[in-house]
């Protein structure tokens, strides 16, 4: 894990080493002091390139952005597929597992996750946010949909409990993320306590209650 303030993480390859030499400056600037700390100046000087290097590769800052909100959200998202394929015990509990698989990682590195959650951004990044939560939501949905095929769970719409789910979480995390925040529960009773609200969200209480 990097270093808090500075990412040590580099864009994956692309067929231009200074786009992604701008790319990696970009997210490094976000992940310290968010999007109103990656100006064109900021980026290009820390790249080391000259202010009007950023336009040769990007129509705009803003696309600059998108690509590095892509390229995070990407891996944010194989982080939970994995948790999911590599979570053991029923369907339900790999539910949970996925979840606070994604708070955990947001609490690790609270800056960027605040770019990624709450931050005001442009239209175009936040179009980005919006694709990303569906995507959440349909692995969400899925590990739903096995849980109540194997009756774990009680019928329900998965995709409407998913999308909620991943909501729900995000809205909780922006308290504990905002720099503005006083200090509070510890991580791991954070985490405890949305598990406990995952639980009870999609009725595994209930159905256990029942059985």
């Amino acid at each position: 894990m990097s270093a808090p303030g500075r990412s040590t993480v580099a864009p994956r390859p692309s067929a231009s080493p200074t786009r992604d030499r701008l790319l990696y400056a970009a997210r490094g600037l976000i992940e310290e002091g968010g999007y109103a700390a990656a100006s064109v100046a900021a980026i290009t000087g820390r790249a080391g390139l000259a202010a009007g290097t950023l336009y040769r590769h990007f129509r705009s800052k803003e696309d600059l952005f998108v690509e590095v909100f892509r390229t995070v959200c990407d891996r944010e998202v194989e982080a939970m597929v994995q948790a999911a394929q590599a979570g053991r015990g029923s369907h339900s509990e790999r539910l949970e597992t996925v979840l606070s698989t994604f708070a955990e990682r947001a609490l690790r590195r609270p800056r960027l996750a605040w770019a990624l959650l709450a931050e005001p951004v442009d239209p175009l990044v936040d179009a980005e946010r919006l694709a990303y939560r569906s995507r959440y939501a349909e692995l969400i949905a899925g590990l739903l949909s096995a849980a109540v095929a194997a009756e774990e769970l009680p019928e329900q719409d998965e995709a409407l409990t998913a999308a909620a789910l991943v909501g729900a979480c995000g809205e909780a995390l922006v308290g504990p993320l905002s720099a503005l925040q006083r200090p509070g529960p510890s991580t791991g009773l954070r985490i405890q306590a949305l598990r406990t609200f995952v639980r009870r969200a999609v009725g595994a209480v209930d159905c256990a209650a029942g059985a």
